[in-house]
């Protein structure tokens, strides 16, 4: 079985090296009176991660021509959104975490209302970012901030999680199951491919195909997660394990069996890796190496 090449993973460790700097950049405000929002917002926005959607982003740029560094304030406008999600799903009313990536997550830190009022500040705060400091045209902006929005409408993000709770425990098929994460998840990875390949002055085929990855490469990935959930410890996942199963929630586990559901995971993969193929005279090797890690972190 093909592993992720050691180029390719040095070449996302000196992005997300980038990535990381520029995120500890970000201030809010400097308002004195709103410190405890920023504390709260920067205590999940720096508390680690893989930084996989602005790294897509940044090396979707690069594979369509233009510096990832470029689209620096869109790849950090993404993270924006996904740690948005990310506390908003921990809150009692939804997944109700205590833990997330190690520490205590977002409400226990800081309470439910400040917790919340974190996740709505980075929506508006991600815009800011597009549209204060993202180079490109007014029509490559527009596509920046209308993809972002649908995939954290009803079309991504909040449709995803409003599918996920209508199926906690009730049994689910693969139909209703790949809808869910085909929001939850792969909307968001989705755009950061896409918002890169814009900015990038990429065509229509080329969009086509990077879309195409993208949502095999979402669809992985949430598949890995639903499996790390299962046979992860909670001190490797940095939060509880076993905690979908807990909470009765459909997954790929549930559905297809732990074996099954790594084999899904399997086919993903190859998929993406095809999509990848339709970009003659690319150098696609980091993407390539992005989906065989994705797809290999549970192995």
């Amino acid at each position: 079985m093909r592993s992720a090449s050691p180029a390719g993973v040095e070449g996302f460790l000196a992005l997300r090296e980038v990535i990381e700097e520029y995120l500890e950049g970000l201030r809010f405000t400097e308002e004195p009176a709103l410190e405890r929002l920023q504390e709260a917002m920067r205590y999940s926005l720096l508390a680690g991660g893989k930084r996989v959607r602005p790294l897509l982003c940044m090396e979707s740029a690069s594979l369509f021509g233009a510096p990832p560094e470029r689209v620096l304030p869109s790849a950090a406008a993404i993270e924006l959104i996904h740690t948005f999600s990310l506390i908003h799903d921990d809150l009692p009313a939804m997944d109700n975490d205590d833990f997330r990536r190690g520490k205590p997550t977002s409400h226990k830190k800081f309470g439910e209302a400040m917790a919340i009022l974190a996740g709505d500040a980075f929506f508006g705060e991600s815009l800011a970012l597009i549209t204060d400091h993202q180079e490109g045209s007014a029509e490559q902006v527009l596509a920046v901030v209308r993809e972002l929005a649908h995939a954290t409408g009803l079309a991504g993000l909040a449709g995803g999680q409003a599918l996920d709770l209508e199926h906690t425990g009730r049994r689910a098929g693969p139909k209703e199951l790949e809808l869910t994460h085909h929001h939850k998840t792969g909307a968001l990875i989705r755009a950061s491919a896409r918002i890169g390949a814009i900015l990038a002055g990429a065509g229509e085929e080329g969009l086509e195909a990077i879309s195409r990855y993208a949502t095999e490469l979402g669809l992985c990935f949430q598949i890995v997660d639903d499996v790390l959930d299962a046979v992860g410890s909670s001190e490797r996942l940095g939060k509880r394990a076993g905690g979908d199963a807990e909470r009765g929630k459909a997954t790929f586990v549930s559905v297809f069996g732990l074996e099954g559901a790594r084999r899904e995971a399997d086919a993903a993969c190859e998929r993406a890796l095809r999509a990848l193929g339709r970009l003659e005279g690319r150098d696609t090797s980091r993407l390539e190496a992005l989906a065989l890690f994705v797809r290999d972190r549970d192995r």
